[in-house]
């Protein structure tokens, strides 16, 4: 049986902010610019979470929730200097480490027990290291599969252990609500509501079939997550393999065929953002961008065009994508689907960057706070005024050798 700890920083920028100033403890604290600029919260205290601020919100909502709260710029190199620190850490403790983000990642622990001794302790020794060593807080989850460790992380905030035994998975995650769920957003949400399931445990006592019919393959590995397993392209492979994939993509199939170029627009707009997001997420960048179309006789034809230079930006893979689609849509063929792929994938220390300087934090900052907002409210909370100019929704399917995606709540 597998042994993974998904260890999440609590509040990491704020409590780095406390660190440099201890006077900030325990009080109303907001990362991401003065009270009344345009830009969103970063991090939040818990004390202003108390007021209703979150990650994400508009820094003048969240004035408005919590007016005496302390308003910070923040300090990003601090940020990563730390989280250099714990990663540190955390390879000092097991040599199978996958980074997920700057303050989150996963352990393999399965065949140290001997070494560490039983999960639960290995899990407070880990815990009291992080904390004695860098002085932050952090919440650990322990379990069989990177799911449910992640989860139970969430459920161990703030500053706290769960380990989930081998065995009690499915009664673990059967009570809880099914927004728990990694990759569960908003719409998916609703529609699971609608259909009566609210908590994990329904998702069992439905017809994988029917799961498959309403959401296509993501439906279907609703149920082998609510066992605790890591289905549908989440958490797949080993932790701790660094192996870069070959492409990433995303593609929608229509409920019914279409030649309406503003839906079409709409969905292109739709697929380049979740793709980007997902470089965005993994530290990818991309130098071969893939139109893939497929007509109402299931014809299909794929376009690809290489950039001068590498990219995980949404506005460069949107134009490239653009021009694919002018130059080899047949119009008004209708289309039965649409795909956006992004290939010849590279890390970024072995990619030139386009931006440079003030433009290329400006860019960081603007993608940050989007991809936040998707992460605590769904991808259609923001994105690219195209991807929004047409109200009707189809359903997305995450191409298996694409990268996976992730769910984040406040930490």
């Amino acid at each position: 049986m597998r042994l993974i700890f998904h260890l999440d920083m609590d509040a990491f920028f704020v409590s780095v902010e406390e660190l440099r100033d201890p006077s900030l403890k325990g009080k109303p604290v907001v990362v991401g610019g003065k009270a009344h600029e345009r830009g969103v919260v970063s991090a939040a205290s818990y004390a202003a979470r108390r007021y209703g601020v979150r990650s994400a919100m508009p820094l003048r909502e969240a004035y408005r929730r919590c007016p005496q709260a302390i308003f910070l710029d923040g300090h990003p190199g601090d940020y990563r200097d730390y989280s250099r620190k714990v990663h540190a850490i955390l390879r000092d403790f097991s040599p199978l480490v996958e980074q997920v983000s700057i303050d989150e990642a996963f352990l393999d622990l399965t065949g140290a027990r001997r070494l560490l001794g039983p999960p639960l302790a290995a899990a407070h020794k880990l815990h009291e290291k992080v904390r004695g060593e860098t002085g932050l807080p952090c919440s650990i989850g322990a379990g069989s599969s990177r799911l449910v460790a992640k989860i139970g992380s969430g459920l161990a905030k703030p500053n706290g252990v769960l380990w989930i035994e081998p065995g009690l998975e499915s009664e673990f995650l059967a009570p809880l609500d099914i927004k728990k769920i990694p990759g569960v957003g908003k719409v998916m949400q609703k529609s699971l509501r609608d259909c009566g399931i609210h908590r994990i445990g329904q998702l069992r006592q439905v017809e994988p079939s029917f799961l498959e019919q309403r959401f296509g393959k993501t439906g279907l590995a609703l149920v082998g997550k609510a066992q605790g397993h890591d289905a549908g392209g989440w958490f797949q492979g080993e932790i701790g393999d660094r192996s870069l994939p070959k492409s990433i993509s995303h593609e929608t199939t229509f409920s019914e065929d279409t030649a309406d170029r503003k839906l079409l627009d709409a969905t292109i707009a739709k697929l380049v953002q979740l793709v980007a997001r997902r470089l965005r997420e993994h530290a990818l960048w991309t130098r071969t961008i893939q139109l893939k179309l497929r007509y109402e006789d299931f014809s299909t034809i794929t376009r690809a065009h290489t950039l001068d230079e590498p990219t995980q930006l949404d506005n460069v893979i949107l134009e490239t994508v653009r021009e694919l689609f002018r130059r080899n849509w047949q119009a008004p063929r209708p289309i039965r689907l649409i795909g956006v792929q992004a290939g010849a994938l590279g890390d970024p220390a072995r990619q030139a960057s386009l931006l440079d300087g003030e433009d290329r934090k400006k860019w960081e900052r603007a993608l940050q706070a989007a991809d936040k907002l998707r992460d605590r409210f769904g991808e259609t909370a923001v994105g690219l005024a195209a991807a929004m100019r047409h109200g009707r929704r189809e359903r997305v399917h995450e191409n298996p050798a694409g990268l996976p995606g992730r769910g984040k709540d406040d930490a």
